[in-house]
C-alpha cells in the first residue's frame, strides 16, 4: 500500500488527530507518528506554510495606489506648513510666514489631487462630503481637508497684497487682505493637528496587520514626519536670519518621530515589514535622512548651504517614511503569516486557564 491509499480508519478520528496538530506550541500543524500495519511505515504532517485557498491571501490587501502614499506626505507637509506660517506670523518673521503659507497652500493642493486621482472621479470626492460619521476617520479626514484647503488658501493669496494698487477697489484690498490672512492662517494652523495625524489613525483603524498593530505610534510617527518635512522645506526657502525656530522644530520633530517609530519595533511579528524588504530599507532610510538632517540643521547655523542640505534631508526621510509605512502595510496584508500567527497567539491566551 502506497503512502497516497487512504487508511480504514473512520475519518472522524483522523481528522481529531490532525486537528489536535494545530495546537501545538509552535504553531505549526504536527501529526503524530503512527504505524500503519506491522512495516513500520509512518505519516506526518509538513509544517504550515500559511498558504490560504486557491493561493489567495487571508486578507485582501489594499486597493489604493501608491498616490496615497504621496497624499500622506504631502498631507504633512501642509499642516506643518501652517504651523510654521502661524508661528511666524505670532513672532513677526515675514519672510517664514510666507513659506510657511505657500507650502501649506501647495500641500493641501497636491493632497486633494492625490486623493482624487485615486478616488478615480472628482464627484467621489464631493460625495465623501455628502454625509458626516464621527465614528469614520476617512469622513472625519474628508472634512477636515475641506476645512482647512480654504483657510490655507486665503492666507496663502493674502501675502499678494504687497503688490496690489494703493488706491481704488485694489488699494481697499490691499489694506483688508492681511487681516484677513492673519485670522485665516491661525485657522488653518488650528486645524493642523488634526490633518497631520489623521491619516496615521486612518491606516490603523484598517484591518492590515502592521497598520491595525501600529495605532498607539501611527500617529505620533506621522506628526514628527510632518513638522521634519515642513521645517525642512522652510530652512531650505526661508531668509538664513529668520530660521532658528526651525532648528529647535527640527530637533522636537526627530524626538516624536523617533520615538513613535521606536514603538513600531515593539509591536511583536507585525513589525517584521518595518525591519525588513523593501519597506524595511524605506523606513530606515527615513530614520537615517531624519539624523542627518536634525543635526546639519543643528549645525547649520546662518549657513545657505548647510540649511539646503538640512532641509533636503528633512524633506526627504518624511518621503522615505510614508511610503515605508504605506508599503510595510501591503506587505503585512499579502503574507497571511502576520494574520494567522497573532490570532492563534490571542486564542491560545484566552483559553488557557
Amino acid at each position: 500500500m502506497t503512502d497516497e491509499t487512504p487508511s480504514n480508519e473512520p475519518v472522524g478520528a483522523r481528522f481529531r488527530e490532525f486537528q489536535a496538530g494545530l495546537d501545538q506550541p509552535d504553531g505549526k500543524r504536527h501529526r503524530q507518528p503512527r504505524r500503519r500495519g506491522g512495516d513500520g511505515e509512518q505519516l506526518t504532517v509538513p509544517p504550515a506554510d500559511f498558504a490560504s485557498y486557491y493561493g489567495r491571501p487571508v486578507l485582501k490587501p489594499p486597493v489604493w495606489k501608491y498616490d496615497i502614499a504621496g497624499y500622506l506626505f504631502t498631507g504633512g507637509l501642509a499642516a506643518g506648513s501652517a504651523l510654521i506660517g502661524a508661528g511666524a506670523q505670532l513672532t513677526g518673521r515675514p519672510g517664514l510666514r510666507k513659506v510657511g503659507r505657500w507650502t501649506a497652500l501647495g500641500g493641501v493642493a497636491a493632497s486633494t489631487y492625490l486623493l482624487v486621482h485615486d478616488l478615480g472621479r472628482p464627484a467621489r470626492f464631493h460625495h465623501m462630503l455628502r454625509v458626516a460619521k464621527v465614528t469614520s476617520p476617512m469622513s472625519v479626514g474628508t472634512w477636515i481637508l475641506a476645512a482647512f484647503g480654504p483657510l490655507a488658501g486665503v492666507a496663502a493669496v493674502a501675502e499678494l497684497a504687497p503688490l496690489l494698487p494703493q488706491h481704488g477697489v485694489l488699494g481697499l484690498a490691499r489694506r483688508i487682505a492681511p487681516p484677513i490672512g492673519n485670522v485665516a492662517g491661525l485657522a488653518a494652523a488650528a486645524t493642523a493637528p488634526a490633518l497631520a495625524t489623521y491619516t496615521g489613525v486612518l491606516l490603523a483603524d484598517t484591518a492590515v496587520p502592521s497598520w491595525h498593530d501600529a495605532y498607539p505610534s501611527l500617529p505620533f510617527v506621522f506628526a514628527g514626519s510632518a513638522l521634519a518635512a515642513a521645517s525642512g522645506v522652510g530652512l531650505i526657502a526661508a531668509p538664513a536670519a529668520e530660521t532658528a525656530p526651525l532648528r529647535r522644530l527640527a530637533l522636537a520633530a526627530a524626538a516624536v518621530e523617533f520615538g513613535g517609530g521606536h514603538q513600531l519595533e515593539r509591536q511583536g511579528l507585525t513589525s517584521e515589514p518595518y525591519q525588513h524588504g523593501r519597506s524595511g530599507r524605506l523606513v530606515k532610510a527615513g530614520r537615517a535622512l531624519l539624523a542627518v538632517g536634525t543635526v546639519t540643521a543643528l549645525l547649520s547655523r546662518r549657513s545657505r548651504v548647510l540649511s539646503a542640505i538640512s532641509g533636503a534631508a528633512l524633506v526627504a526621510s518624511s518621503v522615505a517614511t510614508r511610503f515605508g509605512v504605506f508599503e510595510a502595510g501591503r506587505v503585512s496584508a499579502r503574507d497571511p503569516k502576520y494574520t494567522v500567527v497573532p490570532q492563534r497567539e490571542r486564542l491560545r491566551s484566552t483559553t488557557q486557564p
